[in-house]
């Protein structure tokens, strides 16, 4: 992973891993259609391996920044996920299951209800 860090008065820093870390992982792109196309505000409850990890969708940062509008998950050791549970902004919830890690995902917000 690489981070980019912009200074003020100064040139940008770039910080790069010097290896790869352990681990699986996932990153989820939220695609909203009621809601806000960036899915900004949209909290996502995450569960594999045992382990249940929460994040929110958010805009900005700081001054002149931006925040990737992309979730990264750290899954240790699972390979798959077991169940993503998304509280759109519109206020529909959507679950997804059996997604599997390392890779990028994109869900796009359905209007089908949650059983």
């Amino acid at each position: 992973m690489e981070v980019l860090i912009n200074n003020q008065n100064e040139p940008p820093s770039l910080l790069k891993a010097a290896h790869r870390p352990a681990g699986n992982w996932v990153i989820l792109k939220l695609e909203g259609v009621r809601s806000n196309r960036s899915a900004i505000g949209a909290r996502v409850r995450l569960t594999a391996g045992g382990r249940t990890q929460i994040d929110e969708v958010r805009s900005g940062g700081s001054y002149l920044s931006q925040n990737d509008f992309r979730l990264h998950f750290g899954l240790g050791r699972a390979t798959r996920i077991k169940r993503v549970e998304i509280d759109w902004p519109s206020g529909q919830r959507q679950v997804e299951r059996g997604i599997d890690g390392n890779r990028i995902v994109t869900i796009r917000e359905t209007s089908a209800p949650v059983p």
